[in-house]
């Protein structure tokens, strides 16, 4: 219940002390009690995952100066002040400056933990929102593939040991999940990044202009031909060209780019003469060309063609834990971009980007951040009792189950140990439903 924020909690009375904190921590929190203000603030810090819970009337450093001393160390790390009678006054004027609340004796016990739980959301989520604008600040803006779970780095990795190669590369992944950032990266990073980037998606085109596109043409190579073109193909030649949905190539132009790759020429439209080219050919789809049922009408020799190295680019949805990295740096970008502040993230915002499926992946994200920083908010969570469009009954459990293990894993922060006890699962059921849901344990470290 805690979330990771513990309980200051500060009374010079031990009886009154040893009461809270058992009320606390039979409410599920944390619970460190100092009899002495001086001692507890001794143990604060700007980035304290707490909440300071403590009595105004006590010998020494009383509650308001504890506050007060807090107020220079963090003004959002909340105070809660626990007030006799007299105090009252005091305490209304403390919350005036900041304090978050303020509890009279004698109050229920009730009363006490719903105010700590609304403080420790509240701490919770401005440390949170703290920690997304460092990352932000931290991370340039034209930063590549950004992302540091396993994954990504992996795919970080793959990239720079075949950047400079000149090999072929198909690229698979989801719409949205970056496949033009992943053709652009190689081309930087190899010793072509002088020459052009050409980028051209073959799903955009109609038929009838593609190879025009690509090979170029000479003037009354047909109608409408007034004038030399150079194609694609040629305009790279030192540099890289980018075949984005590859899949949706023509079958009369695949046969000529088959060629393109296999001798490295090109013949435009409306001339008999051939030009060399030197260039590496980046492709991306968005189905498994090598699968058969998928491939549908793309050439099976085209694909063994292109298929030299393939990069596979894993969907956000498997990498979760980038999420927060990646839309801070999204919000950041929007605000610029739309001269706005960086919005605070509120819990509705923080549950959507936790619960949802991104099926437009990092694209789908991006727009997102934006729609946020504009403060259109995000769509209300689905309940529970409503079952998700298009999935049946055992994948909707299969969900649930998955989101309950990465829940249990965040609140030990990975920890195995308290993970099974908390799921009351043994360790090899435990290792096998990672597997099967595809969840890496160290990113919750």
């Amino acid at each position: 219940m805690s979330n990771g924020i513990e309980i200051i909690l500060v009374d010079d009375d031990q009886a009154l002390r040893r009461a809270t904190r058992q009320t606390l921590e039979l409410a599920g929190y944390a619970v460190r009690d100092f009899g002495a203000a001086a001692q507890a603030l001794a143990q604060l810090s700007r980035d304290s995952e707490a909440v300071v819970v403590t009595d105004i009337r006590m010998a020494g450093m009383d509650g308001l100066e504890l506050f007060a001393r807090i107020q220079s160390l963090d003004p959002d790390l909340p105070v809660l002040l626990i007030t006799g009678h007299g105090d009252v006054d005091m305490a209304v004027n403390a919350l005036h400056d900041g304090a978050y609340d303020f509890i009279a004796k004698p109050f229920p016990a009730d009363r006490l933990v719903q105010s700590v739980a609304r403080a420790a959301e509240k701490r919770r989520l401005v440390l949170e929102n703290r920690r997304l604008r460092e990352a932000a600040t931290a991370t340039p803006d034209d930063l590549p593939l950004i992302g540091q779970t396993p994954a990504m780095e992996h795919l970080r990795q793959t990239l720079r040991q075949i950047a400079d190669t000149d090999v072929d590369v198909l690229i698979a992944g989801e719409t949205g999940s970056g496949k033009e950032v992943v053709a652009t990266l190689l081309h930087r990073w190899s010793r072509r990044a002088r020459g052009n980037f050409v980028a051209l998606n073959c799903g955009a085109l109609p038929e009838t202009v593609i190879e025009s596109e690509l090979f170029g043409h000479e003037p009354g190579a047909f109608t409408g031909a007034q004038k030399k073109r150079i194609g694609r193909i040629e305009h790279a030649s030192g540099g890289t060209l980018f075949l984005d949905e590859i899949e949706s190539m023509p079958l009369s132009t695949q046969v000529k780019m088959l060629r393109v790759l296999e001798m490295r020429e090109v013949s435009p439209l409306g001339t008999n003469v051939v030009r060399p080219v030197d260039l590496r050919v980046v492709a991306a789809a968005k189905v498994d060309l090598g699968n058969p049922a998928e491939r549908g009408e793309f050439r099976e020799d085209l694909y063994y063609r292109l298929n030299v190295v393939t990069i596979s680019i894993p969907p956000l949805r498997e990498r979760r834990a980038d999420i927060p990295l990646l839309f801070a740096h999204f919000m950041t970008r929007a605000a610029g971009r739309f001269r706005r502040d960086i919005p605070v993230m509120t819990t509705e915002v923080r549950r959507h980007l936790e619960s949802h499926e991104w099926p437009g992946n990092v694209r789908e994200l991006s727009h997102f951040a934006e729609r946020v920083v504009l403060g259109i908010t995000p769509p209300p969570k689905q309940t529970s009792g409503t079952p998700a469009p298009g999935l049946t009954l055992p994948e909707q459990m299969e969900r649930h189950e998955a989101e309950l293990i990465r829940e249990a894993l965040r609140s030990t922060k990975g920890d195995v140990r308290s993970t099974i006890e908390t799921l009351g699962i043994p360790r090899k059921t435990f290792y096998d439903k990672l597997q099967r849901h595809g969840i890496n344990r160290a990113d919750f470290e």
